[in-house]
């Protein structure tokens, strides 16, 4: 959906103009917005482009969004950790959009899933926890056959190993998280890509309660595309798609109508 998609659309793009089909543009609905977005910044002339109930990146929607739910978290965590690759390398070769990435804070905690409502500050690396944890399980060991060990010291270890599990699986957590949401913006965010010719020529579609497609925490189309136009219905994801095409079809009338006033010569 990144290079493929953006190599594919040039293509089309170029042959359309070859054919004779003259002007252009590009559009689409949720995914589809996204896509369109992508294809145009890469598209050397000025071309409308009207992407609807889409926003600056794909990381919210699976990490505050709606979709965040139908993530296996657990699995993405227990790679994670599994797999050192990943915080050793891989997350130092992100390049993040501003705070994106690890704006962790109020907005984050409000919009995020159940399973992180009570995510704390932790900072430890999974790294080292794993090694707590190792340290603890032997410490275990050694109690359980020493003949000193007697059963109050077993309980205070059960409570101390409880409390470095819910520590390690906060820790855990959260670093999964902003790998995850690192990642999807490094390949997904508009910012990372160029700014199309004539960003007059951009009418965005929002849904005001769209909770598939969240807008808080992240840049604004709006700010990495001075002079497009923003506009917001009423309602939610499903809601807009079903009932609200109408308004989808008059912004691919009046970014075409823009772009015929102002570009006749090239008509």
């Amino acid at each position: 959906m990144g290079g493929a998609l953006i190599l594919e659309s040039a293509a089309l793009l170029h042959w359309l103009e070859r054919e004779g089909f003259w002007p252009l543009g590009m559009t689409g609905i949720s995914m589809g917005g996204h896509m369109a977005s992508l294809a145009v910044t890469n598209w050397p002339k000025p071309i409308p482009l009207i992407p609807c109930l889409s926003w600056t990146t794909a990381s919210n929607v699976f990490t505050t969004g709606v979709l965040s739910r139908a993530v296996n978290w657990r699995e993405l965590e227990k790679q994670y950790a599994t797999h050192t690759v990943y915080e050793d390398e891989i997350i130092h070769m992100l390049e993040y959009c501003g705070t994106d990435s690890f704006r962790m804070g109020r907005d984050f905690v409000r919009d995020a899933p159940g399973s992180f409502d009570k995510l704390s500050n932790v900072s430890l690396s999974s790294e080292l926890l794993l090694q707590q944890r190792d340290a603890v399980d032997g410490l275990e060991r050694m109690l359980s056959s020493s003949v000193g060990g007697g059963q109050t010291h077993i309980d205070t270890l059960h409570s101390k190993r409880a409390s470095h599990s819910a520590g390690q699986r906060r820790s855990l957590q959260r670093e999964s998280l902003c790998f995850m949401k690192g990642v999807m913006d490094e390949c997904t965010h508009i910012a990372n890509f160029s700014v199309p010719v004539d960003p007059n020529l951009i009418i965005i579609v929002q849904a005001k309660e769209d909770a598939y497609v969240p807008r808080s925490g992240v840049r604004s189309l709006m700010e990495v595309w001075p002079g497009c136009e923003v506009r917001y219905l009423n309602g939610g994801h499903i809601t807009a798609y079903l009932f609200k095409q109408a308004v989808f079809r008059q912004a691919i009338y009046d970014a075409f109508e823009r772009f015929v006033q102002k570009y006749p010569i090239l008509l």
